[in-house]
């Protein structure tokens, strides 16, 4: 076993890539698929997750994305299934996305508690770039846009490894795996490059008390050329009902290809997620920019809703956690 964990994030790590960020969501934590295709069934009951975020509201052109996922797990929770659509609009550039999901699931101790789950997901992006919306500060128009082709369907496919026992996780994943070499169009090539994002997660609970819970955890986005992204996030549950925290959103630069006069953008993220019952829960976001840039004068908002297919056999004693 270790030696097939060690070949396979060897292929991960081995990705090349440029600089291009994934849409960005700040509630992922409440649902791992999003960053991680092995995580489909850790839950052991089905449910559906939306998203809707709409970053920098009021400044033009600014990124809106919209997602919803299903998964859940079968044949004796080994098999984790799901299925994720998105739509993420940025000025003149609209993404459209859809993915299945297998993952297959590994008990790594008698009762089923710990669990080493590898996941693959696969489906097809749309790019559209509308001329329409773009202007040029001068006369001189750029051909590519001109005479490109600004509407492409791509096939994609997503890789993940999700290991997780009662209070600790850990994955590591990667997308847009084959986007790359069927984005042919210059325009889109271009304007909007699609390369391969590595992710590493990992958390845990620690117990306050009876009625509280700590959830720490840490994400880490890198694309191999452009600033790393780190996310440090705390959580407290607060009587099985309500998640309080934040996270604070920041990047490092220092790489070769960077300039250095490059101002390091960072943000603050406020969090909430309320269990409205057994099956119903809601989330909301708020972001604020730090790094001085115009967007500090424009947060974020963030909504989630998630839906859950109780099963009485189920076997992890609280799936709500990750």
């Amino acid at each position: 076993m270790n030696k097939v964990l060690s070949a396979l994030i060897f292929i991960l790590c081995g990705v090349t890539a440029s600089a291009q960020q994934d849409a960005q969501f700040s509630q992922y934590m409440f649902n791992g698929i999003y960053v991680n295709p092995a995580y489909a069934g850790y839950r052991e009951q089905w449910n559906i997750h939306a998203f809707y975020r709409n970053q920098w509201t009021n400044y033009p052109g600014a990124p809106k994305t919209f997602s919803v996922a299903v998964d859940g797990s079968a044949n004796n929770d080994r098999v984790g299934l799901g299925l994720q659509v998105m739509s993420d609009k940025l000025g003149a550039s609209n993404t459209t996305s859809v993915y299945a999901t297998y993952a297959y699931r590994i008990p790594v101790n008698q009762d089923g508690s710990s669990r080493l789950a590898l996941g693959i997901s696969g489906g097809f992006m749309q790019q559209r770039l509308d001329m329409s919306l773009l202007t040029t500060s001068s006369s001189i128009t750029d051909p590519a846009l001109v005479n490109g082709e600004n509407n492409r369907m791509l096939p994609d496919a997503r890789f993940g490894i999700f290991y997780n026992r009662e209070r600790f996780f850990a994955g590591v994943s990667a997308s847009n795996l084959l986007t790359q070499f069927f984005q042919k169009s210059t325009a889109l090539k271009e304007y909007l490059p699609l390369k391969p994002h590595l992710y590493f997660t990992a958390g845990g609970l620690i117990p306050l008390s009876e009625e509280l819970i700590l959830k720490p955890s840490v994400l880490v986005k890198e694309d191999l050329a452009g600033p790393v992204s780190v996310d440090l996030n705390a959580f407290v549950l607060i009587s099985q009902k309500l998640w309080l925290g934040g996270s604070y959103r920041s990047t490092y630069l220092h790489k070769s290809n960077l300039e250095a006069n490059l101002k390091k953008p960072a943000a603050l993220v406020f969090m909430a997620e309320v269990f409205v019952n057994d099956k119903l829960r809601v989330g909301y976001a708020y972001d604020m920019t730090l790094n001085g840039t115009a967007a500090t004068n424009y947060p974020t908002h963030e909504l989630s809703i998630g839906y859950f297919f109780n099963r009485r056999n189920a076997r992890m004693m609280s799936p709500r956690y990750f």
